[in-house]
């Protein structure tokens, strides 16, 4: 394994940990929940039951997409296409976040702090997974293992 690939793995298994760690506040007492949203500055969190579901639901993607991170870390020359696309979409997602972090009225540290790390963490992701996938020779799977060639036309490839 080369030096980008080891890079991109340690990246990629330091996401998905911080990621998984969302597992465990799905299962907090709401009270909980209150406490660390008060602690947080952003004033009392509502006792409604949209905002409890948002909130476990929301913590219990994350996990899943930390295990994901996490499986594909397993093998990061084989999934470099897919950690390539999850990269195109961290830059997406963290623009997004960004605007949605402000137009709902967080506090700077929340802005500043959310998108712009999703945005990096999606651009390490990018590049070192194509350095990981040129140093493989660009190789493609040959059609008997993936019969779909059109899946090779995406722009992350």
């Amino acid at each position: 394994m080369n030096r980008c690939a080891r890079i991109l793995r340690a990246v990629c298994v330091i996401a998905a940990l911080s990621m998984l760690a969302a597992l465990a506040p799905v299962f907090f007492p709401f009270a909980w929940m209150q406490a660390i949203h008060e602690a947080l500055g952003l004033g009392p969190l509502p006792e409604l039951p949209i905002v409890e579901y948002l909130a476990r639901s929301l913590s219990a993607f994350y996990a899943c997409y930390g295990a994901l991170v996490l499986y594909l870390a397993f093998d990061v020359v084989r999934h470099a296409s897919l950690i390539r696309f999850l990269g195109v979409l961290g830059l997406v997602f963290g623009a997004l976040m960004v605007w949605v972090d402000v137009a709902s009225g967080l506090p700077p540290y929340w802005a500043l702090g959310e998108g712009p790390f999703i945005v990096v963490l999606g651009a390490a992701l990018y590049v070192l997974a194509g350095k990981v996938r040129a140093a493989a020779g660009g190789a493609r799977r040959a059609p008997a293992e993936h019969p779909r060639e059109d899946a090779h036309d995406a722009p992350w490839n």
